[in-house]
């Protein structure tokens, strides 16, 4: 259990679902956790959290990640805490509503676009020199099967997920010979997000659970956390630009997305 011992990691979005699962796993292997979180309770109960349960040095930084100057400071504050940044793992987001693409605003994909991909953009810029300088690095970047598989509703998500996607591949490509490894998980889990749409679209969730060939979604610390802490680990020294499917295998035949959207 101390994989990561003495690291430090920043997590965006750890004070619920993944986000959350992520800090606890690391935590629990050792890690020294940053949570940058746009709500400031939910982050200072999972530091608390994380101190109370497994002895971490663990904080919280209220940060919105659709502003630059906060992935910035996010990544100094770990860095004037505790000398250094090892771990990035970009997992915030926040908003949107299902609707047929003809009907997004400019405001719904500048939201999109600023929080799924500027946003990790910029933390990644943010967390390069200190990386470069230890000639090590770890980058984790949730992005979506909801980009892969093109998912009704969700233009705005499926966008900025697939351009951090492509952004992480080609990081890994010019990073890699400073020691600094950038990685892909798409997950499928039922997390603060999914939980809203749920909550408007109950019967996407019995098709959601139905259509995973394990029959369910899966659990944010106990199936897709163990995979970040693999990919926050010294074993992916030679691993790099790629993308995992953490989701019961949703991905293998494309997982069913069809939601009733309204035309208007």
């Amino acid at each position: 259990m101390d994989r990561l011992r003495e690291r430090v990691a920043v997590v965006t979005g750890g004070g619920d679902g993944i986000g959350r699962g992520i800090s606890r796993r690391f935590a629990a292997d050792g890690a020294k956790v940053l949570i940058a979180e746009r709500d400031e309770e939910a982050g200072a109960r999972v530091a608390k959290e994380l101190h109370e349960e497994f002895g971490a040095d663990a904080r919280a930084l209220p940060t919105d990640v659709a502003v630059k100057a906060d992935n910035q400071a996010m990544v100094a504050a770990a860095i004037e805490a505790w000398g250094t940044i090892d771990i990035l793992v970009n997992n915030a987001w926040g908003g949107g509503r299902l609707s047929r693409a003809e009907f997004k605003t400019d405001d719904d994909m500048d939201h999109g676009l600023r929080v799924g991909f500027l946003g990790p953009f910029w933390a990644m810029q943010a967390a390069f020199p200190m990386m470069k300088a230890n000639h090590y690095g770890r980058i984790i970047n949730l992005c979506s099967l909801n980009g892969v598989n093109a998912h009704m509703g969700t233009v705005e998500y499926n966008t900025a997920k697939e351009a951090l996607r492509s952004a992480t591949r080609t990081a890994a490509r010019e990073w890699a010979q400073h020691g600094i490894v950038a990685n892909i998980i798409c997950p499928a889990a039922k997390t603060a997000a999914s939980r809203r749409v749920f909550a408007e679209h109950p019967e996407l969730e019995a098709s959601a659970d139905a259509a995973n060939p394990m029959g369910r979604l899966g659990d944010p610390e106990d199936d897709i956390a163990p995979v970040a802490v693999f990919l926050a680990s010294e074993d992916v020294r030679y691993f790099t630009g790629n993308t995992l499917f953490v989701d019961g295998g949703g991905h293998i035949n494309g997982a069913a997305w069809a939601p009733e959207l309204p035309d208007e």
